[in-house]
């Protein structure tokens, strides 16, 4: 930075005013002669200008800050100036304990950050903390209110609703441990129930939708699956085409034990601790009744005499079967062959084919998705006859998979 000051210009000059020295610092000589050092600056958030009083200044025959010392208090409040932090409110608190919300934040956030696993963890926060908090940085901790946080939040409640929310989420957390250091007292004003939930409107959900492959193309699909396993004999290949023929979720096949299987019935049951989904929050089994093809896809990948608590669908290099497929394999496999497609995409690609293709009801459909359809009372009365439904279903999603029909008439 060019200065525009010199050291024997400051103790020389006499005349009344006020001279830069650039970035803020400004000699000023008032009436009588009295000589002192401003610093010039706009306040953190919006605050409009305002100065700092460093002191006197030098002059001949004078005490005072000499130009270089001036130079590092202005340094000084730029730095924090950068931080969100007001100098002037600083200044005030230097000596009391009480802090900032833009201080204690980012002090916070240095004392946590070993603990995030994200590799963007640490920068999402400081773009919270230092973008988002912006006007809320310079206030002190004890100042805060509920309309402070509102002041941030509302502008972009709605139009960027997941930033909002792990914004508010964050604020929260800076100041509950600001209280729990004794810096503030009383409720957290970035609370949500019994406070922002009432004051801010409600953010529509945004759903999210899984790429699916168009149905008629699931078949070309699951051949270049079988062209792979037959070449290389890998379970992850045989894993997605068993998701393919059953519709069911990702992890609910890869974590599916050998107990589960009844052969003789054709059916897999998987039990309830893994239906706990949002369409099963009170998490009953689900019974899945298995084709021919997925049956005979069962009996090559698991050993003789398997143990019943082993994976069907063992992980890379577990020939024990102890451990399951890795997360991601079974999406790997898939876009291998089809790069569009999803794991979840499958499901979608499977109802659109009842839609379309078949004269199914829909509620047989989504009971084949282990969707929640009708109350408790209906899902029992059609117990008996849904599984049935569903079976001749899934046989027909087989057949059309190996291309030996396209449109299938429910049987009378």
């Amino acid at each position: 930075m060019a200065f525009k000051l010199s050291a024997r210009k400051v103790e020389t000059l006499k005349e009344k005013g006020r001279y830069s020295d650039g970035a803020g610092l400004y000699l000023r000589i008032a009436d009588g002669g009295r000589r002192s050092w401003v610093f010039r600056y706009l306040r953190p958030g919006g605050g409009g200008q305002t100065e700092l009083g460093f002191g006197p200044a030098v002059g001949r025959g004078k005490d005072g800050l000499s130009l270089a010392d001036a130079r590092e208090k202005a340094e000084a409040a730029r730095a924090l100036l950068r931080r969100g932090v007001d100098p002037a409110a600083d200044r005030k608190t230097a000596g009391t304990g009480v802090q900032t919300f833009g201080e204690f934040a980012d002090d916070y956030l240095e004392s946590i950050k070993a603990g995030f696993k994200g590799k963007n963890a640490v920068a999402d926060w400081k773009r919270d903390l230092e973008v988002r908090c912006k006007a809320l940085r310079p206030k002190l901790l004890p100042d805060i209110t509920t309309n402070d946080v509102l002041a941030v939040l509302a502008p972009i409640w709605l139009a960027i609703p997941r930033t909002a929310r792990e914004t508010r989420s964050r604020i929260e957390r800076v100041l509950s441990a600001a209280r729990a250091k004794g810096l503030r007292s009383g409720e957290n004003p970035a609370l949500w129930r019994g406070n922002l939930k009432e004051l801010l409107p409600k953010a529509p959900k945004s759903k999210r939708h899984h790429k699916a492959a168009p149905y008629k193309e699931v078949p070309g699909i699951v051949a270049a699956l079988r062209t792979k396993h037959s070449g290389a004999d890998t379970a992850v290949n045989r894993a997605a085409e068993f998701i393919i023929l059953t519709a069911v979720r990702t992890g609910e096949a890869r974590f599916m034990r050998a107990r589960e299987i009844d052969f003789e019935q054709k059916l897999w049951t998987i039990p309830a601790a893994r239906m706990k989904t949002e369409d099963h929050p009170e998490g009953r089994p689900h019974e899945v009744p298995l084709s021919a093809r997925a049956v005979a896809i069962l009996r090559a990948v698991m050993p003789e005499g398997l143990d019943p608590d082993a994976y069907v669908f063992a992980g890379q290099w577990c020939d024990e079967h102890t451990k399951p497929l890795g997360h991601n394999a079974v999406l790997h496999a898939l876009k291998s062959v089809y790069p569009a497609m999803t794991t979840h995409g499958c499901r979608s690609s499977f109802r659109d084919w009842c839609g379309d293709e078949t004269n199914f009801p829909r509620e047989i459909a989504e009971m084949a998705l282990a969707h929640k359809v009708g109350d408790e009372v209906e899902q029992a009365y059609r117990r008996g006859t849904a599984l049935k439904k569903r079976r001749e279903l899934l046989d027909a999603w087989s057949r059309y998979i190996e291309g030996q029909s396209n449109v299938v008439a429910l049987r009378a």
